[in-house]
């Protein structure tokens, strides 16, 4: 199994903010960036294991309760990040859901709920965390995409929808706000081996590397758009699916 590499302080007196992080990607990444050197404020709506993650950190992580629909709650995360650890650098707009169904039959509900959590949850933390990341002498702002925002997914059309729009929301964000210090990027992961994917049948027989991911596959890029190794990258995306969006690979069978 793929581990975090041994720390190198490339992250030494950064300050991050990362939605979603009691478990799967978000989890990973911040233990990640903590290995690095940083000091993370996770969030999430998952209380018992987002406290739990934060206590296995030691001082140099905290626990936020953070739904990202309420933008209330985001001035107030972003407020005890400051008051944590005097300054936001990086913020990863890691937090997403997804509901499978066919548009002909699938609910009003279901897919207001997805573009909230999905797309709206990003532009209300860059509004929130704006003011705090210009202060910042270098910050980062790194938008978790998707494959889905790079190609279609049948029964994925909500989720789909989502995606494509952080990847355009990054790109604009990217052109205004460069003049303030703050890079903004995209992270596009294909299948990666988190509670997200349960219950998928996903085999990955037309993947180039013919298998799923592990976050911390994706934590290693995640690490470097947090970096100053990555100061003249802004409004890119950056895949990490093992080849699927090169085309379809021949099957192992």
């Amino acid at each position: 199994m793929i581990t975090n590499s041994k720390s190198t302080n490339r992250l030494d007196g950064k300050v991050a903010l990362i939605t979603g992080a009691a478990r799967g990607m978000g989890e990973d990444h911040a233990r990640a960036m903590i290995a690095e050197g940083a000091r993370v404020v996770l969030t999430d709506v998952l209380d018992a294991a987002g406290h739990e993650v934060a206590d296995s950190l030691g001082d140099r992580a905290c626990y936020v309760h953070l739904d990202v629909t309420d933008r209330g709650q985001w001035s107030r995360a972003v407020a005890r990040a400051i008051d944590e650890f005097g300054h936001l650098d990086v913020l990863v707009n890691n937090a997403g859901i997804v509901i499978p169904g066919r548009v002909d039959d699938f609910s009003i509900e279901n897919w207001h709920r997805i573009i909230a959590v999905n797309l709206t949850g990003c532009f209300l933390g860059i509004a929130a965390a704006h003011g705090a990341l210009r202060a910042a002498s270098s910050s980062s702002i790194i938008n978790i995409s998707s494959t889905a925002g790079i190609k279609g997914y049948d029964l994925l059309a909500a989720y789909t929808a989502s995606k494509f729009g952080v990847r355009g929301l990054t790109k604009a964000i990217a052109l205004e706000f460069a003049a303030d210090g703050i890079r903004c990027n995209s992270v596009h992961p294909g299948a990666i081996r988190t509670p997200m994917i349960e219950g998928f049948d996903l085999p990955q027989d037309h993947v180039a590397m013919h298998r799923i991911g592990l976050p911390t596959e994706v934590s290693g890029l995640v690490v470097f758009l947090a970096s100053d190794e990555s100061s003249f990258c802004t409004g890119a995306e950056f895949v990490v699916d093992g080849g699927e969006t090169a085309g379809m690979a021949t099957s192992l069978n």
